[in-house]
């Protein structure tokens, strides 16, 4: 299932993306499209507080918010959805970037423009979905998406994974360092080790301070004082590269 939110205040646009978004799902019915219409970016964010979606299609200029607004705000909540702008001008292209949109698509739009540009995003999602790490718990095997993860922590004698939502999975006891346990994770571009009891996912950091990084939900995960700069400068770093594949 891939949820897909649509967003644009003119109603027949609306409907008519609705349509093309409707006839590339029945060309596809592995993939099995969910898609939300919204009429306004307010709406649409209320909506992404209580569920977020895998792929956004916003218009670019609506009353109240934009869509580069829109972006913006889905962004500093931490949600990863791929963001696909639709606009009839150029001018906003480079805007767009600011929201790290995979794509931006000039009206009218075209079904086989449309199906191209889903091709790629889903292909991309896919690929995001297949980035688990297996943490071994009291009650089983559990997959967890990388991108879930926003850091994890020693917590006495075993790994806490706290994950988007607020779920927390905890690990059976250790029987190795933090570091050694943590490889799967630090073998990701994403994610880097804080000290010696944790490691942060560099997509949920939303500030690095002199001794606490900052995530997306607030949390502060202390870091050593002299490894303030190193990091900071690792998560400018990360976010500055044009491609950030896990």
């Amino acid at each position: 299932m891939v949820s897909v939110a649509l967003c644009d205040d003119d109603e027949a646009q609306l409907a008519h993306i609705a349509s093309l978004l409707d006839a590339y799902g029945a060309q596809h019915p592995e993939i099995r499209l969910r898609v939300c219409r919204f009429a306004s970016g307010e709406r649409l964010l209320d909506s992404a507080q209580q569920e977020s979606f895998d792929l956004y299609l916003l218009d670019v200029l609506m009353p109240g918010l934009s869509g580069i607004d829109v972006g913006l705000r889905l962004r500093e909540m931490g949600d990863e959805g791929e963001i696909i702008y639709l606009s009839a001008s150029r001018e906003h292209a480079v805007e767009s970037y600011q929201a790290q949109a995979f794509f931006y698509l000039l009206k009218p739009v075209e079904s086989d423009r449309l199906f191209a540009v889903l091709e790629r995003a889903l292909g991309r999602l896919a690929q995001t979905r297949s980035q688990c790490v297996v943490v071994h718990t009291s009650t089983g095997a559990e997959r967890i998406s990388l991108q879930e993860i926003i850091y994890v922590e020693r917590v006495q004698r075993s790994m806490g994974y706290h994950c988007t939502g607020g779920r927390t999975v905890f690990s059976v006891s250790l029987r190795t360092s933090f570091r050694e346990a943590a490889t799967p994770l630090l073998a990701s571009r994403c994610f880097l080790l804080c000290g010696a009891s944790f490691a942060v996912n560099l997509r949920h950091v939303a500030a690095v301070e002199q001794t606490a990084a900052v995530m997306d939900d607030a949390t502060r995960v202390p870091i050593p004082r002299r490894l303030g700069p190193q990091i900071k400068r690792a998560w400018m770093d990360y976010w500055l590269e044009a491609d950030k594949k896990w």
